[in-house]
């Protein structure tokens, strides 16, 4: 009997230790879509990085999609990828929201993603 209580023991030793890796975790990953939130809404050099640490394929996955992406491409992308809407993009990037309708137009066609395809759940899939 007491055998079976010291395995009870450590087990619920375990189980608490392994809510204090997830809730540590969850933590972190809050900071860091804080962290990325904030870069992006500045338009920070940063933010391409930070993005790349936090969805390290992402960028990857789109130049084998299309090596002929360019840089501001794959930014732009990341934006969208963060959900974010034309407006907001058109905000952070100090540009008119006429120029991210056709930035996104640019992509569809760069990307063969069809206009009846949602341009945010294409990316988000990536």
């Amino acid at each position: 009997m007491l055998r079976n209580e010291s395995q009870l023991l450590n087990l619920s030793n375990v189980n608490e230790n392994q809510d204090y890796i997830i809730n540590d975790l969850k933590i972190k990953v809050n900071e860091s879509f804080t962290e990325l939130n904030e870069l992006a809404m500045k338009n920070s050099p940063s933010f391409a990085v930070r993005f790349n640490e936090v969805y390290p394929f992402f960028f990857h996955k789109l130049k084998e999609i299309q090596p002929d992406l360019t840089s501001h491409d794959l930014y732009f992308c990341a934006y969208l990828k963060l959900n974010y809407s034309s407006k907001e993009i058109a905000n952070y990037t100090h540009v008119t929201l006429q120029a991210v309708q056709k930035k996104k137009n640019r992509l569809r066609k760069s990307l063969r993603i069809s206009s009846d395809e949602d341009i945010y759940q294409w990316i988000s899939n990536i």
